[in-house]
């Protein structure tokens, strides 16, 4: 009898599956090889900032056990590996002197990925900005930052851009902007700065906009070979409660002015900030020097979009002519307060990118999709996180309409390899497919990293 399942859920031959992590969730050893302090060693230092006051000074140790790790990645199968480069690792003042204590481990690691067959994919910055530059001049509330990190990047790129040829600018622009620096209140990510204004909140995340450009420009510059560059977002997709064509058109419009959205992805893929943004900030709008946006509006050979969730949306017979709809409190989430169960959520922000913001011809890598769940051993020591199984069939089988559809997914990186430090979540909440024993730095593969195995085996949704 014909296997009907066969092509089921199934992906191009040429998908990528692959594995994310970031430097400070996993790497530990803050204070070795070189290393300065990041903002978030200086921030998960602060008594009251992190759940039990964790920090990522240990975290999996990761630096010490590189290769135990990408060998557990080979034996699931896993061929692409997304991480990040620690900026204070490579230039512990922000600037300056290059630490080849840094540059090294980066070789090192790359070279071990390299033998396993794995294909590099690294991210210039995932938060862990240096703790000298918040000194010197406020880190991201000031332009010199985007010159410097495109410095950095250019140095990185040049160091070992003739082992990786897959870069990424910066990791959630919003998240280290947006909820890193607070109008009139501590915000809950670091650096946790206090601002006055709410345009200064949004000239944090036009400084990071141009670092994003000018980086694209060093790393071009630098690489001794061709290689491919993306930017990585976590835009909320804002999703129709119905596919009906007025509520379809309801998301669309909302889209643009749903939290960030219209403020950094748009300007970085389209060129310009959203117009209803714009007036909708008025005099809170950032300032915008000229030349800003064509600095800012790079090609790009891929967009990487990060997804855990959406948003509904339906349409409505007044201004503005749409309604962002709450969660009702029985609404089904994860093990965070925001992680809401909605798969639709990687069809439409795939979507969103080529038809709301006119990008058909962009390549698009879900670089992190994943959840946090309550991973508890059994007698038998297993983790039988069927709930994680759950939750990545479900976005898996949203990605794989995509395809489906001809939209341009070419990949999809699961969050994550390992449990990690989790921001200002300390070691509490669990998001990798491999459960980290923190007293002991064991590893254990869960139920959901042979089940991943499974699907990369047989490259489909099983």
């Amino acid at each position: 009898m014909m296997d009907t399942n066969a092509s089921l859920y199934s992906f191009p031959e040429d998908f990528v599956w692959g594995a994310a992590t970031a430097a400070y969730q996993i790497e530990g050893a803050v204070a070795e090889g070189g290393r300065r302090p990041s903002v978030w060693d200086t921030f998960s230092a602060t008594p009251g900032r992190t759940l039990n006051g964790d920090t990522g000074a240990i975290a999996c140790d990761h630096y010490h056990r590189f290769k135990d790790d990408i060998r557990l990645m080979a034996d699931l199968g896993i061929r692409h590996y997304r991480f990040s480069v620690a900026w204070p690792r490579i230039l512990p003042e922000g600037r300056g002197a290059v630490n080849p204590a840094g540059i090294d481990f980066y070789q090192r690691l790359v070279d071990t990925l390299l033998e396993h067959g794995i294909t590099p994919y690294a991210t210039l910055f995932h938060w862990d900005s240096p703790q000298a530059l918040e000194d010197l001049y406020g880190s991201w509330r000031s332009r010199e930052m985007a010159q410097d990190f495109a410095d950095y990047a250019a140095v990185v790129s040049r160091y070992l851009g003739d082992r990786i040829t897959h870069w990424m600018t910066l990791n959630e622009i919003h998240c280290f902007t947006h909820i890193g620096y607070g109008v009139q209140q501590v915000p809950p990510h670091a650096p946790g700065t206090v601002v006055q204004r709410l345009k200064d909140l949004w000239q944090t995340s036009h400084h990071a906009l141009l670092a994003h450009g000018m980086a694209c420009q060093a790393i071009r510059a630098a690489s001794p070979v061709p290689c491919s560059i993306a930017l990585v977002d976590n835009f909320v997709p804002t999703l129709p409660i119905a596919e009906t064509p007025e509520h379809v058109s309801a998301a669309q419009k909302a889209f643009h002015r749903f939290s960030t959205n219209g403020g950094i992805v748009e300007p970085a893929l389209t060129g310009s900030y959203s117009a209803a943004l714009l007036e909708q900030l008025g005099e809170d709008a950032p300032d915008i020097q000229d030349g800003d946006m064509a600095t800012i509006h790079q090609p790009l050979d891929a967009f990487g979009l990060n997804n855990y969730f959406g948003v509904y949306v339906r349409a409505i017979d007044r201004d503005p002519g749409f309604e962002i709809l709450d969660f009702p409190p029985s609404y089904p989430k994860l093990h965070m307060p925001w992680l809401y169960l909605t798969p639709d959520s990687i069809y439409w922000g795939i979507r969103h990118v080529a038809e709301t913001l006119g990008r058909p011809d962009l390549p698009i890598y879900i670089t992190e999709n994943g959840c946090a769940a309550q991973d508890i051993p059994n007698a038998q020591g297993e983790i039988l996180d069927s709930d994680r199984v759950l939750f990545l069939r479900q976005y898996l089988r949203s990605a794989q309409r995509a395809v489906s559809e001809g939209y341009p997914l070419r990949g999809y990186f699961v969050w994550s390899l390992l449990d990690n430090f989790e921001w200002a979540w300390g070691l509490d909440r669990r998001f990798g497919m491999i459960y980290v024993d923190y007293a002991t730095q064991q590893r254990l593969p869960k139920l959901s990293a042979a089940w991943y195995a499974e699907c990369i085996r047989q490259n489909r949704v099983v």
